[in-house]
């Protein structure tokens, strides 16, 4: 009797089990239904081109204020029930003293403390080798990405970055798909990447994001890129970024893009494009919707965080990062206030309008420093300008943070055309910088037949078979900025640092100020038939000194026309 209660009691829970497994189901699915009657909101927030901009300073807010924006942003977005995911687009290191004295170390600190995920790899990364940069993800605790380029030993994705990166946020899958500009193989020291290869960013990022999709990886896809992008007054937008949105079914459903140091905020192909300006000025977001259906929104914006009414006075300061900055600037303290010389006049410089006072200046300390005739550096080497009164140490790293070196030759004329003709009104890199030989040439001609005439300082003319001294960095000789000194005779690299020589000619001006008399040597305009000398001019006519020191010259060029008449005569 036992034995069949024990069975029929068996037979019950068996019973109840089943039955419980066929509810259960409906139960699970019925609670996850709940969960997800409502939208997910995930906004992406993005800086990129930050260039080690540490101090808050005209219109950069510095570190201490971004993060404490950043902050802001994160706690704001906590309160409204959405998630918040932080990225860059490359370029973060390089280009202030205190960053460049510490090799990233302090943006890197700034970096961590504000959670950065990710960050496209941009071509000032390579800068000081790729040592660095998987140094600063190990230590910041993010990810490089980068899916296009590849190590040409292996064939395969560098080591030190990994092609894309899957973040899940409540249960979204987004995929961060890394891309470079393929002209980081001359917009960084050439010998830094002779051994990497930067493929086609289209063809890449297309077969990742179509990877990623087709294997259920990724439910959205967004490429994080230091790819350039321009958007006009009318809002269109072009360059690499809209390039990569213009691809047909790429799979990629918003571009992150830098490099341009553009506020690019908008479409291409119904695909945001984002650009957030440069030095931690603009903070781009994308804004992404999830439907109960799975289907999803993306809102491309961007907040500005500088104004001509002070608004970067108002924004928070975050108290961790203005202890990392504190620590690091006591430290740096001695090197960058080091005072080393005057100016009575602003050393200005833009790159991308012509020769600078600022360019000319240093052309002429680096032909003077390397005893040559002609000094030549790139326009996009010197960073800003120097303005009128005291010079200190920080001031020359801000204006040429790259650690170049002079390389002097010996370059014929036909050579050194070829090389200047790459400076004059080029939109990708920037004018050419240059002292000791004038240049004229037609900016209606077609680019790199535009110099009619070029001239030593002393008016004598550039010979195209004639070899001339020259000096300029080893960025440029080495084929950055796309410059070519093919054919250069005698060349070698000084290994001396341009900016010591910029502060080794300054130290007289500590005494007596600057006052730098630019010349303008690069001229849009016909070329004279015989151009005075630039060096040393006659005194101008007009006062009864000029006058006679005119007439006595005619009058010694006369007599000495009359003796050699006279002298052939006799001969005859």
């Amino acid at each position: 009797m036992s034995k069949i209660f024990n069975f029929k009691k068996t037979s019950l829970v068996i019973a109840l089990i089943f039955l419980f497994t066929l509810v259960l189901p409906f139960n699970i699915l019925k609670v996850s239904a709940a969960s997800e009657s409502t939208d997910k909101n995930i906004q992406i927030v993005y800086i990129n081109d930050f260039h080690g901009s540490v101090d808050a300073s005209g219109k950069n807010p510095g570190m201490v204020k971004l993060a404490g924006r950043l902050k802001a942003i994160k706690a704001e977005n906590t309160t409204s029930n959405t998630n918040t995911v932080f990225l860059a687009g490359g370029d973060l290191f390089q280009g202030s003293a205190a960053s460049n004295l510490t090799y990233g170390a302090i943006v890197n600190e700034f970096l961590k403390e504000v959670g950065l995920t990710a960050s496209a790899v941009g071509n000032h990364e390579f800068d000081w080798g790729t040592d660095k940069i998987a140094e600063w993800a190990s230590k910041g605790g993010y990810k490089f990405l980068a899916s296009n380029i590849y190590d040409k030993t292996t064939g395969l994705p560098v080591s030190w970055a990994d092609p894309y990166q899957i973040v899940t946020i409540d249960g979204v899958k987004i995929g961060l798909i890394g891309l470079t500009t393929p002209e980081t193989a001359f917009k960084t020291l050439p010998e830094n990447v002779k051994d990497i290869e930067f493929k086609d960013p289209n063809a890449c990022g297309t077969y990742w994001a179509k990877l990623l999709k087709s294997t259920k990886q990724a439910d959205i896809v967004i490429a994080v890129t230091h790819l350039g992008a321009a958007q006009d007054s009318n809002g269109v937008i072009t360059g690499e970024a809209a390039d990569l949105a213009n691809v047909k079914d790429s799979g990629i459903d918003a571009i992150l893009c830098a490099h341009t140091h553009m506020a690019v905020c908008g479409t291409v192909n119904n695909i945001p494009v984002v650009q957030a300006y440069y030095n931690g000025r603009n903070i781009g977001k994308l804004n992404i919707t999830v439907k109960p259906d799975n289907t999803f929104t993306i809102a491309p914006a961007s907040e500005k965080l500088y104004d001509s009414n002070g608004f970067l006075k108002t924004l928070p300061d975050d108290s961790v990062t203005q202890n990392i900055y504190t620590n690091y600037m006591n430290t740096l303290a001695p090197i960058l206030d080091k005072p080393v010389g005057k100016t009575v006049t602003d050393l200005t410089h833009d790159k991308s309008a012509g020769v600078s006072i600022l360019g000319e200046w240093s052309c002429e300390v680096m032909a003077k420093t390397a005893k040559t005739q002609i000094g030549i550096t790139n326009g996009g080497g010197l960073r800003t300008s120097i303005k009128a009164g005291n010079i200190t140490m920080g001031n020359l790293y801000e204006v040429m943070p790259f650690d170049n070196t002079l390389y002097k030759m010996d370059l014929k004329g036909s050579d050194l055309k070829r090389v200047i003709e790459n400076g004059i009104m080029n939109t990708t890199v920037g004018w050419v910088q240059l002292y000791g030989v004038k240049v004229y040439y037609d900016a209606d001609k077609a680019a790199g037949n535009r110099i009619t005439a070029m001239y030593l300082l002393d008016g004598t003319k550039i010979d195209m078979n004639k070899y001339y001294s020259v000096v300029t960095n080893d960025f440029m000789f080495t084929g950055g900025d796309n410059y070519d000194f093919t054919g250069a005779k005698n060349a070698v690299n000084t290994n001396l640092p341009i900016r010591d020589a910029l502060a080794e000619a300054l130290e007289p001006t500590l005494t007596t100020p600057l006052n730098y008399k630019y010349q303008n040597l690069l001229l849009d305009e016909p070329a004279p038939a015989a151009p005075a000398n630039t060096v040393e001019q006659l005194p101008k006519t007009g006062s009864p000194i000029d006058s006679t020191v005119m007439i006595l010259i005619g009058i010694a060029a006369l007599s000495s026309g009359f003796c050699v008449i006279n002298k052939k005569k006799k001969v005859s």
